[in-house]
């Protein structure tokens, strides 16, 4: 594959999340169910955010989030089909892991369900002993428990 043409991009503000929904249901499983609105709301509250263009067609995107010193994640790393095995994925992760927002910190998490042997080969190690999660399922009006928070902190 001629792949002169593969442009990495760092500006969030390019991807067309109609092209990013489209990518993440041929290209990854566990994102197939995804809104448009969430996806604007998670990249606008991630830094980086790394998009992959053939041209003008989106075929790679990864994002991270970091407190910057001590933790960051890397989520949503997804590269189409048609594209893999050329070196792409490996070539989006170490350019989040390298983002001056990531690669300071002294942990970087990534989740994955299938992929454990290509990550391995990037530099990151199996960790069974820290994981957790909750799933939120009944998750609260957020306003209305901050409103209850801050009257009884300045009540008391």
């Amino acid at each position: 594959m001629d792949s002169s043409h593969i442009q990495f991009c760092l500006d969030k503000a390019k991807i067309d999340l109609h092209q990013l929904r489209n990518l993440l249901i041929i290209g990854a499983f566990w994102a197939r169910q995804r809104k448009i609105e969430d996806l604007a709301i998670a990249i606008a509250n991630s830094d980086p955010v790394v998009s992959v263009w053939d041209k003008q067609r989106l075929i790679g995107f990864a994002r991270a989030t970091s407190d910057c010193v001590y933790r960051a994640a890397i989520w949503d790393v997804v590269i189409d089909p048609e594209y893999r095995g050329v070196g792409l994925g490996r070539k989006l992760v170490e350019t989040v892991v390298s983002h001056p927002r990531v690669n300071q910190v002294e942990r970087v998490y990534l989740t994955t369900t299938h992929q454990q042997s290509f990550y391995e080969r990037i530099g990151f190690k199996r960790n069974d002993t820290t994981t957790m999660i909750l799933y939120n399922t009944n998750p609260l009006d957020s306003g209305s428990l901050l409103e209850e928070q801050t009257q009884e902190i300045f009540s008391t």
